[in-house]
């Protein structure tokens, strides 16, 4: 595999950030009348708190669209800036939606964008961690614990295709996931996690 020159790693990271930085779920709640999101429930801009407002299509425009930011920002940079930087623009897209310079670096946590990288590193390994958190929300109706469960088995679904680079940029971006979750983790030691459509300070 051939190292990556500066200016194509710097390309590839912008064009990841620039794109991951969009704050759909901003956008998408002002379009719906909710007006702005940051100040419903939890404050997050991802399609769970955008479910809180009552706004379904919204919720689920963001929750296709912050995937789609990830999914894009791999490809493009697959297609015109070659393998290597596909992976630097995955992590920038994830590090856009997590710290947007527009919303003064509070963004979102990074699930929806992160399902969008893993589905264009692999679309195996992806639809896998995507009917991962399906099941999981279907079991326990808790998006964060859905979430979480998740970014624990893209890495290892990575790991045995054999995807070993794939996996530990998965792995990296799973910890931050666990960072951002880190008082949705406390909730759901203490049992006070909201469910899936319920109103309350979760993800």
């Amino acid at each position: 595999m051939l190292a990556m020159t500066w200016p194509t790693t710097a390309l590839a990271l912008l064009l990841g950030y620039a794109l991951g930085s969009i704050p759909f779920g901003l956008l998408f709640s002002w379009a719906a009348g909710a007006g702005d999101i940051r100040k419903v429930g939890s404050g997050n801009i991802g399609a769970t708190n955008v479910l809180r407002t009552g706004k379904r299509w919204a919720a689920a425009a963001t929750l296709l669209f912050d995937g789609g930011k990830g999914l894009a920002a791999v490809l493009l940079a697959r297609r015109y800036l070659g393998a290597e930087a596909a992976l630097v623009a995955g992590f920038g897209a994830f590090t856009g939606h997590l710290f947007p310079v527009w919303l003064g670096f509070r963004g979102g946590k990074g699930v929806a964008t992160f399902l969008g990288i893993i589905l264009a590193l692999s679309p195996l390994a992806g639809v896998g961690t995507a009917l991962s958190w399906i099941a999981a929300a279907a079991i326990w109706r808790i998006s964060s614990l859905s979430a979480l469960i998740a970014a624990v088995l893209a890495p290892i679904y990575l790991l045995m295709l054999q995807q070993y680079q794939f996996a530990a940029l998965a792995a990296l971006l799973a910890i931050a996931i666990f960072a951002m979750h880190r008082d949705n983790i406390r909730r759901l030691l203490a049992g006070n996690e909201p469910r899936i459509g319920a109103t309350g300070a979760g993800s």
